[in-house]
């Protein structure tokens, strides 16, 4: 449960007027949409699915039935999210999270908060020049982004850069990966004490801008190639999730010193291995340009221009010119709130149904978060009609807004630190939604066991596109008649603590591939009505595949996890393992295909074990026993892939199959401390190095043996 503070209430008369408002406005925002695919009637909806109308249960019936008018709610709930931006720590995020509490309650959900006082970074100033090799000033470059006219948002910036200042001559380093800089190596270019300019695109920009300072570069500049005007605003936050000040415990909910809980000093060596040792920046590309064009040296390597003006493409430097770059940070202890909506389960209300979307956004937060978080309020909105129907989902279900998440993923982070005891043994799943819409496409990503339930729901929701078809039939359309699934081996959304810290079943889906706005003040409710999603059907098709997976996963007797699709996805894993270190010397994968195996088996009794309890007469004795004690196990063999003490060096991810590797350029994106001990290996090749992969292999074994008892139900 989320932590028991009480409610903070409302006056009834402000949540009247926010009701009235929303209304008057989902009037207007209908009649203007006036979608060119017309509203699907519950009868037209059910008919174009591919599972009969018999196969959902009456209340999940009920959810998909409430689609009418879905997208102009929707609309409206994005229109007033996103008058304003709203940074974390900001009054305009107060105001955001002010007005998901009153729509949650609206709904008939209890909801509560959960405050921290994290430490987090802003842009105190910053200025930037270019000069003669002499030092004589050539000109000012601005770092202001050319297409905020009236400066609405926060200037770019880099979050948790540290204050700096370099004057030095500038170098192109591409994308700033490990080729790349090879490739200036054999021209001969020596990027030490440069200030270096770097092509956004080589990985998350933290690692990027790690990767330069362990190289002497002086400090970064970076910049996105056609770019519009728009700068990418970020985080360059290091080692793992959450505030920086108190990892493996949750932030206090206090700025005080002497009240609260503990925080680690800044100059601690832990908290100081969290930052970059250089500054950085990011620039307009014209500002990029600016510098690019006045650079001599070696002529630029092949490929490096592609996309960019014609008149950059000279050499990459250093020089001869100079740039004078200084930042000065201003990082402090800001409040944020997460807000939670909570519907009680009647049978099982120690099981937890977590649904979360962040609501924190770098500037207006069209796409950034807040169209996850207008479909987070569409389904509560649903879910509130069932209730008021009679409805009680089995388990407990959690709707969560997380604050901070633009910043490292804070606000999640420090409710599931706070809260990993309970976690671990309650929470069922996690289901995330961050950009619900972006583009066009359905794009998902899952822990394994959670494939099939995707592809079921899928089938069952029409496609914002295209009348006659299911989201699931277009989504194979577009990827060779396969339902492609991502894993989450990745630490960029809400979904890191409950997945690598706490080994919760996870997922994240979306619509849209890129969003060339991102993190920009180009992410609008002007550019969602004009590109991104214009009838807003989109956004509605998000909406029902989140709430009902959640209702699948609230209300089915038994547990709707498919663990055949792990240990398919298992043997993947290890033959590519395989095939990478082909010739590896004594390293040996046998240990990780022996575990699978038994996981294999375990699997399969699992199986057999769930058609015996779906046939179980519910009136039975001890057959909701039964049928819980078998749940457990289902909810419990992921958190066998945990490790107590997590990946070396970084604590914050125990996941040993799908956590983040270290290295952003690995060509593994599974089984993260063997990707972390070949990337080492290959930097310091030795007898040491082969002994720390085979290490990390029979680690993975171990992690899989633990999830094969945990499936059986056996202590050893």
């Amino acid at each position: 449960m989320p932590p028991p503070l009480p409610p903070k209430p409302l006056q009834p008369n402000r949540a009247s007027l926010s009701f009235l408002f929303l209304f008057l406005l989902s009037l207007v925002v209908y009649v203007s949409l006036s979608p060119s695919r017309k509203t699907p009637s519950p009868s037209s909806s059910s008919s174009s699915r591919n599972a009969p109308a018999d196969s959902l249960s009456a209340p999940h019936r009920l959810f998909l039935s409430l689609h009418p008018g879905a997208n102009a709610t929707i609309a409206a709930h994005l229109r007033a999210l996103t008058l304003r931006p709203h940074l974390a720590g900001t009054p305009a995020a107060a105001r955001t999270a002010s007005y998901v509490i009153s729509h949650l309650r609206a709904a008939g959900l209890r909801v509560t908060l959960a405050d921290y006082y994290p430490l987090l970074s802003y842009p105190a100033s910053a200025s930037l020049a270019l000069l003669r090799p002499d030092g004589a000033l050539v000109k000012p470059l601005p770092l202001a982004e050319p297409a905020d006219l009236d400066a609405a948002a926060v200037p770019p910036y880099h979050a948790y850069s540290p204050s700096g200042s370099a004057v030095a001559p500038p170098v192109y380093v591409n994308y700033g990966r490990e080729d790349d800089y090879s490739a200036l190596d054999r021209l001969g270019v020596d990027v030490r004490g440069c200030v270096a300019v770097v092509r956004r695109g080589g990985g998350y920009r933290g690692a990027v801008v790690a990767s330069a300072a362990a190289r002497g570069v002086a400090a970064v500049l970076m910049f996105k190639a056609a770019d519009h005007g728009g700068v990418e605003r970020g985080t360059v936050l290091l080692g793992g999730v959450g505030d920086p000040l108190t990892p493996g415990w949750a932030a206090p909910n206090t700025a005080a010193a002497d009240g609260g809980g503990e925080r680690l000093a800044a100059d601690d060596e832990e908290v100081r291995r969290r930052f970059p040792k250089i500054p950085s920046m990011p620039v307009a590309e014209v500002v990029a340009m600016e510098i690019l064009r006045t650079l001599g040296g070696p002529p630029m390597p092949r490929g490096w221009g592609e996309g960019l003006p014609s008149a950059a493409k000279s050499g990459v430097g250093p020089g001869p010119t100079l740039v004078n770059f200084t930042y000065q940070e201003d990082r402090k202890l800001a409040k944020i709130q997460n807000v939670f909506g909570i519907i009680r389960g009647s049978e099982e209300p120690d099981r937890y149904i977590i649904l979360g979307n962040h609501r924190d956004a770098w500037t207006f937060g069209a796409v950034d978060p807040n169209s996850g978080t207008a479909a987070l309020l569409d389904v509560a909105r649903r879910y509130g009609s069932l209730l008021r129907s009679g409805w009680r989902p089995r388990r407990t279900i959690i709707l969560c807004s997380w604050d901070a998440e633009e910043f490292g993923m804070i606000g999640s982070t420090e409710w599931v630190e706070q809260n990993l005891g309970r976690l671990s043994s309650k929470a069922v799943v996690y289901l995330n939604v961050d950009c619900a819409v972006q583009g066009d496409g359905f794009f998902a990503s899952a822990t394994p066991q959670l494939d099939k339930l995707i592809v079921e729901v899928t089938k069952q929701i029409q496609d914002p596109d295209f009348e006659a078809r299911t989201v699931y039939e277009s989504w194979i359309a577009n990827n060779g008649g396969i339902s492609k699934i991502e894993r989450l081996s990745r630490a960029d959304s809400d979904f890191s603590a409950f997945l690598h810290l706490a080994g919760v079943p996870s997922v994240d889906f979306y619509y849209g591939d890129v969003f060339p706005g991102y993190h920009t003040v180009f992410d609008s409710y002007k550019w969602m009505v004009e590109h991104g999603d214009p009838s807003f059907h989109r956004h509605v098709a998000i909406a029902e595949t989140w709430g009902l997976l959640g209702l699948r996963l609230a209300d089915d007797l038994v547990l709707p996890f498919d663990y055949p699709s792990y240990s398919a996805q298992l043997h993947e894993h290890a033959t590519a393992l395989s095939a990478l270190l082909d010739g590896g010397g004594s390293v040996q994968v046998q240990p990780i295909n022996s575990s699978i195996d038994e996981l294999t088996v375990a699997i399969r009794e699992a199986v057999e074990e769930s058609k015996k309890l779906q046939e179980v007469d519910t009136t039975e004795d001890f057959a909701a026993l039964r049928r819980r004690a078998f749940n457990d196990r289902l909810m419990l063999a992921e958190r066998g892939f945990l490790e107590a003490e997590g990946l070396k060096g970084r604590p914050c991810f125990r996941h040993l199959l799908y956590s983040p590797p270290e290295d952003s350029e690995s060509k593994l994106s599974f089984f993260p401390g063997i990707a972390d001990a070949i990337s080492r290996a290959r930097k310091h090749a030795g007898e040491e190095e082969q002994l720390g992969i085979q290490h990390e292999i029979w680690r993975v074994a171990r992690a899989i043996q633990r999830a094969a008892a945990a499936l059986r139900g056996e202590l050893i």
